[in-house]
């Protein structure tokens, strides 16, 4: 199911979904005038600092930053997954710095995760998704130190991190090769995916060429295993996930377009998934994770419904 939000909806929801408390309870847009943003705008803004960075694994790119509510816990837990079209030309876990101390400020601890890219050694196929497999788990690690509470995990991906994300949720279903799960894969109770590339396939063939689509997809998935490449590294090939979640497009997307969202949900529906899909009027790509903007009140929304529905880790 596909709900367009206007403008105007957009505005009120922001008000109705703000808590009481939260760093930007109104709905002024400072930024209004520059919108659609780019992710520059992001980057040159003054950026709060994670709580601890911490190593989940022996790679130069195995890391993550671990933002902690001052309450005492257990605290509902997001996990992280930056965009940046699988490059490492691009920037990395940074551009997640502005959301994820937002939801720092809401009572949310984050583990915001990088990984090797395309043009990182490791990075690819199998090495990307390694890391965000091995990443994932470390939550559990994690919780031996830090007050999380892992029945309520929400994964959360922006552009080709909303891929990484929706991948993660889905790997249970990968039954053999190098990217078949070594360990149970840590229950989540849901994914919002920010303009995620969920089918890998169709963006491949059908994207408009601001991610370097076809070869970033082509040397994502590894070039010499043409096709079939698709099966272990495509969301839409593993289909059914089994959890719930959340498609979140901006109208004014040109890099991901809603369309690409619309496809999936249609497909995960038709599978057997709980899926939702929401088109926000006045977002671009970059809206999706800037808190100053009327888009992120929603995306908040999402993340705490899908954070009621506790799983058994």
């Amino acid at each position: 199911m596909t709900i367009r939000l206007p403008y105007v909806i957009v505005l009120a929801l922001l008000a109705a979904c703000s808590p009481a408390g939260a760093p930007d309870g109104g709905v002024d847009d400072p930024y209004a005038a520059e919108r659609p943003i780019r992710f520059s705008a992001l980057i040159e803004r003054e950026r709060p600092a994670a709580d601890h960075r911490i190593a989940y694994g022996d790679g130069p790119l195995q890391f993550g930053e671990l933002w902690l509510p001052a309450s005492p816990g257990p605290h509902p837990l997001v996990i992280m997954i930056h965009g940046g079209c699988w490059l490492s030309t691009l920037p990395g876990l940074e551009l997640q710095d502005l959301t994820s101390a937002d939801l720092r400020a809401r009572g949310m601890a984050v583990w915001n995760l990088e990984y090797a890219r395309i043009g990182h050694d490791q990075g690819g196929w199998p090495g990307t998704f390694l890391d965000i497999a091995a990443g994932v788990n470390h939550a559990r690690t994690l919780s031996d130190s830090y007050p999380l509470d892992l029945g309520r995990v929400v994964l959360v991906g922006h552009s080709a991190g909303g891929h990484l994300a929706l991948w993660a949720a889905a790997r249970s279903a990968i039954a053999s090769g190098p990217l078949a799960p070594a360990a149970p894969p840590l229950p989540v109770a849901g994914v919002v995916s920010l303009a995620g590339i969920a089918d890998l396939e169709a963006f491949s063939a059908q994207g408009p060429g601001r991610c370097g689509e076809p070869d970033t997809v082509t040397t994502l998935i590894g070039a010499e295993r043409g096709e079939a490449g698709y099966v272990d590294t495509s969301p839409a090939r593993l289909l059914t996930l089994g959890v719930p979640q959340v498609m979140v497009s901006g109208e004014l997307d040109t890099i991901i377009p809603p369309a690409f969202g619309t496809g999936y949900t249609d497909a995960a529906i038709a599978a057997g998934d709980s899926v939702t899909h929401l088109s926000l009027a006045g977002a671009g790509h970059f809206e999706l994770i800037d808190p100053a903007a009327p888009a992120w009140a929603i995306i908040v929304d999402q993340i705490e419904r899908l954070q009621a529905h506790e799983v058994d880790e």
